[in-house]
Parts: structure tokens; sequence; C-alpha cells
């Protein structure tokens, strides 16, 4: 037995706890007068409620309603509703400190213990107290109903425990005409918000209350328990036994039993050293828990009365305990906090081979058939003297055989195993013929031979006969190991896992990975995966990984599917699966109670219960087949669950997207703005124009237009321009593609919304002299007018501009006689068409053969209604017109869209029809607005050259095709490369950072910034090809001998040789004492270095040693910097001076450093008459065969020391013991005690630091999960 802790919390003292009945929540009160919410599971604070004057005593929520109960110093029982996060109303009669509180299971009561010697029964549907108890002499300390029965127990200072009977009272709150529950049927809507139970229920129960007051027998003393020698504490019901526990000041649990007629004391249970502060009955078990002031929570035999555990905590008190309602749970609150805990592994014992399941279930060993659903028992188990819960199960299919492993969490040094021979008939073994031996662990690795790991940590091979055949010689730590084929072993310890094989006596990979508790291998042993407590790792045979998943909760079980490319495991409420390929992963389907998985066969996932018992659940797997089909090019799967399938949610949309495949994931999305999105990001304009149709929104229309005149496509373009009346760019529009008809329209609007720019500039466009001066005249602009009019000869205009200016007295402006208007061109050819497109082959997903395959399929399926069941068929076949090739039916006139509301006047209202100015030919079209349908494709069709009729004819025969398209180089970089340089060069970042994470650790990215950019820079260079056209890039390959353009790799544009220059920089800065300039440089050395390619391994050592040259210079640098800037006032101050200057000492940096570093310590320490350290740092300094004058200082100094050869302090600074240095707290970790380091650049830490940012790199998490590979080469 053990204790397992779940989540543990900081906070102050904790006097109550309970459990919500079925949702992980956990409720604290505190002695702070806060109440907090926690989720248990995720170990986070959902809630906090303050209202509570004083300390929080007691605690319960509810059995069915959103509320609890709490009551405190303040007097107050307050009942607050969680959904609301309020207090919703408050409960007053007691006249002293409130103890406890809780809720009846089956009535709407409350029972609250109070030190003014009172036990009080409310109605919180009526908010009337309904009953006091008086009796006790003493403070109450705890009162609580029976879970069944009409009963209360109370448990006083006075030493006594009362049990009292509340059956009349029941039956009078629950008669029809009485209050309580028989007219309490609207509770819930009562508690939730208003004052009509009061009305309803008030006057009856403050007539039962003032009766109770006069003696009348509603509640009657049925026992008084005495026993305890001091006061007592806490009383709690058994949940189905006529039994009683209690805890007293005494330190003592007393068991009591009761009949209808008297109570009596069973036993006694001695061993606590303080006050009882809490006692509670197991729930599931017969067992009793107890915690008390003496720190530490004890767990009794019901039976034999005997202690079976004691945990401690150390410098805590506890104060409470509590059970779940249905999980095998508790907590307990203590002074600093709480906890939630079990008391012993529920996960049963299980393995599996072929179609057959093996598991342990109340003592037999049994067998599932998953194919035909036979369970049959195989044999009875030996009894586990410590009563533990078995640990392991392995079955050795050749001889019959299993392997039981026992290990309590407590003491895993008692660990034992168990070899059954299970014969052929089933049943028929003795269990006495069992053998056990001691050993932490034992899984089999032949035919007739299985490894056993002793509690010395040694590895051992035995025989069937349990006889130990011979040792493993394996020097390496090993906490666990696990099957890895025949012959081979996975060997677990604290960071790692390592295939070793003892034929080879050699380990033969290795893998990083924290705390594996399970490794579950695919059927054909290809692949594996490793099960921590919060991390799923998959990887190959050789423990190569193939792909990682973070869970927030406990991963509890999982297996293979049959094609071994997807793992499906569970975690506390989840049914997950990750995949081999790609690293995605998702959600499969939700459960109720944590299950453990047996296998997946097709659909139908084989589990078993924390109770052992079979469960079969039918699963929807259809989404991850369809990233693996998507994944792996099979794209006729693919079609098919297209066609088939009811794929819904956003883990596919956005699937789909990362993968490159919008146009599939545009048939899985309803949402318009969803859709609108992923059709501009395929380029499908038709389907982005029919979604902003809908959405109709002016950010929407402007991204359309955007999207549309990249494409060419001046209809879409123009209809967008229309709907956010863009007026200015739709004129240029028509006046780019000589649309004179149009823009002549455009003069017109202009006119009537009195856009006098609008209408100069469109007047300007068509060149139309004659309406500019018509516009600078209605201006006053007299004097541009007559130029205008003079320009362009208009001679009629021009004599009555100059009349008018003479009759206003106004200078007439002197004209050039030389000067010729200049008009714009008339179009010769205007752009009716669309730009040409290149024609592609389509792809498998192009909406044509989607169209295709749904209208070949029965009903149109999910794809059908993904494009809209209401459309009718040229409607479908318009929506994808932009992937369509073939005859292109858009009718032009779809374009001018529907705007019926641009001819305004200022105010926004009509001004005149829009339809007579634009020429419509009818007020009856519902597409009014701008009427070209007929005159623009009769004049398209007038102005086709003779024989294009022919040339369409011949497209078949020899027509030329244009070539499709092709990526840059650096568009397949990043795929052909796991070197983060080359996903720099190539611009993907987001890959590149990835990679640092996974293989460094490297999690704060922003130092790198200027290095990525300089890198991309310099992987390509730019030449001009035409006067006024925008450079062209080439890209220089390192391997260009070989390489194609899909298999070319960038040149590497940083070297080794440069980065050992900037490395004699920061040696002269060091030398110099210039130690922030050195800190700097060599910071960006270091990050440097990751992004480096070299060829060949020598380098790939270089650079690994350069980084630790980094390293110990920062580490040292960092050091003396914090040395120079401690204080120097006081004793303390001194010695941490001395011990950091000698720490320095042991940094592995040049000799030439190193000497000016124990110089300063030898200086140091002869000033403060530490003459032992000085006589050391002398001699280590003379060794290094420093310059003559130094060694002959260092000589007298030495002679000096060596005289009194005593130390003034005692330091912390062991030179003999071998140690490294914590590179925060600057204190020494010596050769065994725990500690951390930085993935990247191997800084060490104390273990305390775990996951904050490395202070030496500044950009990795201190002890966080990675390869710490330096990927720099391609090499294998």
């Amino acid at each position: 037995m053990a204790l397992l802790k779940k989540f543990e919390s900081k906070s102050a003292r904790v006097k109550g706890i309970s459990f919500h009945p079925t949702r992980p929540w956990v409720l604290a009160s505190l002695h702070s007068g806060v109440i907090q919410l926690w989720d248990y599971r995720l170990c986070v604070l959902i809630d906090k409620f303050d209202e509570h004057d004083g300390p929080v005593r007691g605690c319960d929520f509810h059995s069915q309603q959103p509320i609890f109960v709490s009551g405190g110093d303040d007097y107050k029982i307050k009942v607050w509703n969680y959904k609301q996060r309020k207090c919703i109303f408050t409960l007053l009669g007691h006249l002293d400190y409130i103890r406890t509180t809780f809720f009846h299971k089956q009535h709407p009561w409350i029972i609250s213990a109070s030190d003014d010697q009172t036990v009080r029964i409310w109605n919180w549907q009526s908010r009337n107290s309904i009953a006091i108890l008086t009796g006790h002499n003493h403070y109450v300390m705890c009162a609580q109903f029976h879970p069944s029965e009409d009963l209360v127990a109370s448990a006083s200072l006075d030493q006594t425990v009362r049990v009292w009977d509340i059956s009349g009272l029941r039956k009078k709150n629950t008669s029809p005409g009485g209050a309580g529950v028989g007219a309490g049927g609207g509770g819930a809507a009562s508690v939730l918000g208003g004052a009509s139970g009061i009305g309803r229920l008030g006057a009856t129960s403050v007539s039962s209350a003032q009766t109770e007051l006069f003696g009348q027998p509603d509640v009657v003393v049925k026992h008084v328990l005495e026993g305890h020698d001091r006061g007592v504490n806490w009383v709690s019901f058994h949940p189905s036994m006529p039994l009683l526990v209690s805890g007293a000041d005494d330190r003592q649990v007393k068991l009591w039993r009761y009949n209808e007629s008297k109570a009596w004391e069973v036993d006694s249970c001695r061993g606590h050293y303080n006050n009882v502060s809490c006692v509670i009955f197991h729930p599931k078990a017969e067992l009793i828990l107890s915690n008390s002031e003496d720190k530490s929570i004890r767990v009794w035999d019901m039976q034999k009365r005997t202690c079976l555990q004691n945990f401690r905590h150390e410098n805590d008190r506890f104060w409470v305990l509590a059970s779940h309602p249905s999980l095998n749970l508790f907590a307990a609150g203590h002074d600093n906090g709480m906890m939630v805990f079990k008391t012993e592994r529920e996960r049963p014992p299980h393995c599996v081979h072929d179609n057959l399941a093996f598991y342990v279930k109340e003592r037999q060993l049994r067998r599932l058939d998953m194919n035909t659903s036979k369970d049959v028992a195989l044999a009875q188990v030996k009894l586990n003297k410590l009563t533990q819960p078995y640990y392991s199960l392995h079955y050795n299919p050749a001889e019959n055989c299993f392997l039981l492993v026992t290990r309590p969490a407590a003491n895993i040094e008692n660990s034992t195993y168990d070899l059954y021979k299970i014969s052929a008939k089933e049943g028929e073994m003795d269990p006495l013929d069992a053998k056990r031996s001691p050993g932490l662990a034992a899984v089999w690795v032949a035919r007739n031979r299985f490894a056993v790991l002793d509690k010395t940590h040694q590895l051992t091979i035995r025989d069937l006969q349990n006889q130990e055949s011979r040792k493993v010689e394996y020097t390496g730590a090993v906490d666990d190991i696990f099957y890895a084929g025949t012959g081979l072993l996975l060997l677990k310890n604290a960071d790692s896992v390592q295939m070793y094989d003892l034929q080879q006596k050699r380990v033969l990979a290795s893998v990083k990975a924290t705390k594996v508790k399970y490794v579950i291998w695919s059927k054909n042993m290809e692949c594996a995966a490793l099960l921590s407590k919060h991390t799923v790792t998959l990887v190959t045979k050789r423990l190569e990984v193939l792909g990682t998943v973070q869970e927030s909760t406990r991963v509890k079980s999982g297996a293979w599917d049959a094609g071994n490319e997807a793992f499906l495991y569970t975690t506390s409420n989840h049914i997950k699966y990750a995949l081999t390929t790609g690293g995605d992963h998702g959600i499969i389907r939700t459960m109720d109670i944590p299950l453990y998985i047996l296998a997946v066969r097709g659909s139908r996932l084989y589990c078993l219960s924390r109770e052992a018992s079979p469960v079969e659940l039918s699963i929807d797997l259809t989404e991850f087949r369809f990233k693996l089909a998507l994944t792996h090019r099979r794209y006729d799967e693919v079609l098919n669950m297209v066609r088939n399938a009811n794929l819904l949610g956003q883990s596919i949309i956005a699937f789909l997207q990362k993968k490159g495949y919008p146009e599939v994931a545009l048939h899985f999305v309803k949402d318009e703005k969803t859709r609108f999105g992923l059709a501009l990001e395929c380029g499908n304009l038709q389907v982005a124009l029919e979604a902003a149709k809908v959405l109709d929104d002016k950010t929407i229309w402007v991204a359309l237009g955007e999207a549309a005149l990249l494409q060419g496509n001046h209809q879409i373009v123009e209809m967008a321009y229309q709907r956010t009346k863009d007026f200015e760019r739709l004129a240029f529009l028509y006046l780019i593609t000589g649309n004179q008809e149009k823009l002549q329209k455009m003069l017109k609007i202009a006119q009537i919304r009195k856009d006098v720019h609008g209408q100069f500039q469109c007047a300007l466009m068509l060149g139309d002299a004659q309406e500019r001066t018509k516009v600078l005249k209605e201006l006053g602009q007299l004097p541009l007018a007559y130029l205008s009019s003079v320009t362009h000869s208009l001679d009629e205009d021009a004599e009555q501009l100059r009349a008018e200016l003479e009759q206003r007295q106004i200078a007439v402006p002197e004209t050039n006689t030389s000067a010729t208007p200049l008009l714009p061109m008339t179009p010769l050819n205007p752009l009716v068409e669309n730009w040409p497109q290149l024609t592609v082959s389509t792809g498998p997903f192009d909406a044509q053969q989607l169209l295709a395959a749904t209208a070949a399929s029965s009903g149109g399926g999910t794809l059908s209604t993904a494009i809209g069941k209401s459309k009718s068929g040229a409607a479908k076949s318009a929506a994808f017109a932009a992937v369509v090739d073939g005859e292109d039916q858009v009718v032009e006139g779809e374009a001018w869209g529907v705007e019926g509301d641009l001819l305004l006047d200022e105010d926004g209202n009509p001004e005149q029809d829009d339809l007579e100015l634009v020429g419509a030919n009818g007020g009856g079209d519902e597409e009014g607005g701008w009427d070209v349908d007929e005159d623009i494709a009769q004049a398209v069709e007038q102005m086709r050259l003779p024989g294009a009729a022919d040339d369409e004819e011949a497209e078949g025969e020899g027509a030329f095709t244009v070539p499709q398209r092709g990526h840059p180089p650096p568009f397949h970089w990043s795929s052909t490369s796991r070197l983060v340089a080359d996903h720099v060069a190539a611009g993907a970042f987001d890959s590149a950072a990835r990679l640092l994470e996974q293989q460094l650790g490297i999690v704060r990215l922003k130092p790198f910034k200027p290095h990525f950019l300089a890198l991309y820079a310099k992987s390509r260079v730019a030449y001009t090809a035409f006067p006024l056209s925008p450079s062209n890039f080439a890209y220089p390959a390192r391997n260009w001998q070989e390489a194609t353009p899909k298999t070319s790799l960038p040149a590497s544009a940083l070297k080794l040789t440069e980065l050992a220059q900037r490395l004699q920089v920061c040696y002269q800065l060091t030398t110099a004492g210039k130690f922030s300039d050195a800190t700097l440089r060599l910071r960006l050395l270091l990050l440097a270095v990751p992004l480096l390619v070299v060829d060949t391994k020598q380098e790939v050592s270089e650079a690994q040693q350069l980084i630790q040259i980094c390293r110990e210079y920062l580490v040292g640098l960092l050091l003396e910097t914090a040395r120079k800037e401690l204080p120097r006032d006081s004793v303390e101050d001194a010695k941490r001076n001395l011990e950091m200057a000698a720490y320095f000492t042991h940094c592995d940096i040049q000799p030439v450093h190193k000497i000016l570093t124990l110089r300063t310590a030898a200086n140091l320490s002869f000033k403060n008459k530490q003459m032992r350290h000085c006589a050391s740092f002398c001699r280590r300094c003379i060794e290094l065969a420093p310059k003559p004058e130094i060694a002959a200082q260092m000589r007298k100094m030495l002679a000096v020391a060596e005289r009194d050869n005593t130390n003034a302090f005692e330091l912390n600074y062991d030179e003999h013991n071998p140690f490294v240095l914590c590179s925060r707290s600057f204190v020494p970790l010596y050769r065994g005690k725990p500690q951390t380091k930085c993935p990247f650049c191997g800084a060490s830490y104390a273990p305390t630091f775990a996951g904050s940012i490395c202070d030496v790199c500044e950009v990795a998490e201190i002890g966080r999960e990675a390869s710490s590979n330096l990927m720099i080469s391609n090499f294998k």
C-alpha cells in the first residue's frame, strides 16, 4: 500500500475539503477566509470565493444541484452557486464559530456544528432552521448525516459522541401539508433565484423551529458514546455497516458499533503521537483513514485494528480528510495546502498475445478471447503478503508461462515476481507451485529464459526453474527493464531508454525519454510507444523518434492499430491517437471512466476497467485513417472518404490547411467565412465569390478584389469595387481595360453623387474636354476653364468664358499658341475576357473530379451537402469554374453584381433611376445595376478572329501546352534536409524553430532573429536582367556537382573558421578584462553554432567543443561579474567573495586566463588570511608555467602561506571533491548530488531551477526533454 499523490496545492491552512460528485473538482476552504475550487486532474485553480470574514472551516458540494455550502468563524452559513460564481443566500442563527457543514443525500437539508454547543439542521430551499440539537456541553466539532438512515452523529470536546434519531423530523417535513421535500419540488428554481421558496415554506419551517425549542420530539438522542479521554474532533458513519469511527485529542481512533437499542466500543487504534483531527472509512475496502497533528496520515485495518501504512508529511500538520463519492480518491488538508491521493494502484495487470488477452482479477489469472468474447479463469494466483496490487503481467506463449510482478510504491525494494506454469487443462494449476523471488522487474527474453532486475539494480538471466543461469555485465544505472524482442532488453534510467543486446553485451541504440513507465510494441515489432506520465514517444525498433505527444493529463495505456501506423492511447477521460508519420494526433472519443486498452480490432476497442472487467467499445477511426491516406498519397481512399464519410471538425480543416490541401478542406466547411478564407488560399475565386455574396462584408469584398486582381479576373474585381463603392479604383479599372462605355457611365454616376473630383478624373480619362471645362466653370475656376476651352479648340465656350472674365474684371490668362492638347489614346482592343491562365492537368482533389465522383455516388454524399443542396447543377458547375478546364460558361453580366444603390445623392437617397442612367432594358431583372449582358456578349462574338472556332476544334490535335511553373530551389530545402541552417535559408523559420526545440530544447527564439535574417539573406544572390525590372534571384548550392533542382542544398554562409576567428576576439576581450563585451560576443558565437553546416565528423566534434568552450567562459564570466557586484561590508560577504573567486579557478578555460583567475583567488585568500587555500592557488598557478615575474611572485606568496597553513574562514569549497557549478546560484554541485542541465549549452543547475530559461545561453529551457544532438551535418 502506498500514498500515490495525484495533485498538490500550496495555500494557507486548509480546514475543509469536498469532492464534486461527477466533475474532477475539489473544494478547499482556507483559514484565510478564501474558498478555492481546483481541477485536480489538470492541476489548475478554477475559481475563488472570498465573502467570509475569517477562517472557513466547513464546505460541501451538493450531490445534484450546482451549489455548495460553507461555514466559517463569522457565524454564517453561506450557500453558493458555482455556475453563477456568487453566494446566493446566507443562513444566520449560530452564535459562535461554525466547524462543519454538510448536505443531506436525499432531503434539502444542511447540518452544521458550532462552538455555540449546538447542531442545527437547515432547509436550504426554505432557507430556515428546522431543528436545533442541544445536549453537548462543549464545542461541537463535527456533525454528519447518515448516508441512508435517519441518523445524525455529532462529536464534541465534551469527550462524547452522540447519535441522534431524526426520523420524526423527516416525517414532519415530508408530510403532504408540511414543508421539506414534499413541497420542495422546485428546489433548484428557488435556489437559483427567487424568494418564492420562502413564501411557500417559511411559516411551517418557523413553527417547526419554535416547537423544537419547546421540546417536541422531532429529534431525539439515541446513543451517547463515552470512551475518549479528551475532546472528540471528528466522527464518521460507515457507508453500509452499523459502524462509527471517531478521532479525538487523546490520540486514539475508536471504532463503535450500534443497533436499535445500544451502542458500544469495538476497539481502539493507537499509534498517532498528537491530536487526531479527522478520521473516515474507506468507501470500498475494510480500511480506516485518519490524519493527525503529528503530520501523518495512517491507514488502519478494520478487522485487525492494526496500522497498515503511515504516510508522513514533514512540517505540515493535517486537519481534514475527505473521500470521493465514487472514485478511489482521497484529499487531505494541511498547514500549507492540500493534496489529492490514492491508497493503491488501480491499473489491472494485463498482457496481450494475438487475439488473447490475459489479466488478473480477484486473485484469478483470466484469459479473454477477443474473437469469441469468451472469458475463462486459468488459475488462482498466490496471495500477496503485502496486500499490494500486482504491477505487471508478462506471457510466454511457447511454454505457456507467466511472470507476475508486484512492486510496492512505498517500498520498492520489497518488490517480488511470481513464475506461473499453466497446465494444458484450464484451472488445474495449484497456486502453491508458483515460484516467488525478489526482484524489481522480470521480463521474457527467450523461449525458456527471462531477465530479472534485482533490488541492487543488477541484471540476471534465469531459466524456467527460476534458477540463475548467468549475470549480465552492465555498468550503467538501470531503473526498469522492458521486453524488446528475443535476446534484447530496453533498459530505462532517469532520462533515457537504451536497447541492450544480451548476446553481444553492448548497447545498440538509445533515446532520450524521461521516466518511462510502459513500453508497447507494434505487432511486427517495427515500432514502439514509450509511455511516460504526460508524454507519448513513438520510436522505431532502432529507437529513432517518430513523434512525441505531450498531454496535460496522465497517459494510462495504449495499443497499436492493425496497420502499425497509428498508436491509440487513453488518458483519464479520452481515447486519442498519434500517427507515426507527420506527428499528427487527435481525439477519437471521450470516456466516463478511465479504461486500459488491450487491443484494437477494426473499429472495436477492447479495454479493461479499473475493476478488471473487459469492456468493448465502438470507435470511429475515419479521422486518422483519412490523415494517413492523405499523408501517404493514397488518393483513391481519400476520395472515397470524402464521398462517404462524415468528416467534420476544426482539426480536419487545420490538418488539410497544414498539409497544403485547402481545396479538400473546402468541402468540409459550412461556415461561409471559413469557406471564403480556404477558397482564397486555394485560388478558387468562384467559391470565394459565392461566400462573399452571402457574407456581404466590406473587408471580405476588399480581400476578394485583391485576390482576383492577382489572377487577372477583372470581372470579379469589378464586382468587388462596386460592392465596396470604391469608385476611384473602379474608374481606373475601366481605363486600363479600355472600357470606354462603362467609364462614361462612371462619369454620370459621379455627376449624380456630386463627386466633383471623380467627375473631373473620369472626364480626364475619357478625354472629354467640354466636361472638364464645365466642371471648372461650375467650381468658379474661370481662368482654368478658359484655358481648357482654348487649348481644346472649344471656341464657343472660350468666347463665353472670356466675356465673363472681362465682366468680372478678372485678367484673361495668356495662352500658348504652340500648345497641343494631350488626349488619352483610343483603345483598339478593349479587354473583355479575363487574363488567360495556364492550362494544367487536374490534381486528385480538383473540384471537377470531386464533383464527378460525387455525382456518381448515390444521393450525392457529404460533398453535395458541403457544396449546397439548394444549388442547381449549373450553379454547382459555375461554383467550380476556377479549376474546370474546357469551355468557359461564365456569363459576363454576373460580374456587375446587384448594386442598385450606386446612384445616390448626398443624403444617400436615389436621385434618379439607375436603370435609365446605365441603359437597362427593363425594370424586372433582379440583377439590376449595370446592364451589360447582351451587348458585351455580342461585341465579344463579333470581335473574335475568323479562325478561332477552327482553333478550338483542333485544340486536341497537337496544340501547344504551356509548361507548368515549377518551384524555386528553396521550396525543397526544408523537405530534403534536417539541418536548421537549411530550413532558415529556405525561409521556413517555423520549422527551424521546431527543430531547435526538438534537438536542443531551445524555446526562446528572439535572440536568433538577427542570425536567421542574416543567414536567409546570404543564401541567395540577386542580379538584374532588364532595366526597370525587378531583381532576379539565384541560389548557390553546396552540392552543385550532383544536385538536381529538387535535391540541391543551399551553400553554407557560416563557416567554422569564421567562428574560430570570433572566438579569438572573445579571448582578447577576456584578457583585457572587458567582461560585458566578451559575454555578449560569446553568446552570439554560441547561438551561431546550431546554424553551421559542416562535412566531416572532425568538424562536428570541433563545433561541439566550441559550445563547451563558450559555456565554460560564459559561466566563469557571469560568476566573476556577480562577484564584483557583491557588497563587502560583512564577514559573510567576504566569505562569499572568496568562494566565488575559488569557483572561477575550476572553469575549463585557456591557461592564460586560468592563471589570471588563480592570481585573483590567491591575492584574495592572502588578504583574508586563507593561507591554506592561498598556498593551493599558488601551486596550481606555478604548475601552469606563467611568466617569470609572475612565477616569482607566486613562489614568495607560497612561502609565506606555507608557514601559516591555516584558514580564517570555513568556506563551502572542497578542491579535492570534483564538482560542477550551478550556473544560477553559483554554488558547487558535488559528484553524486542531483542536478539538471541545459540541453543546448550543457550548463549545470540545481534541480529547483528546472523549467526556467538557462542563464548562460538565454534561449534553452533547463531540463527540457530534447535529443541534445547537434544536427549540423547530413552525413550518416
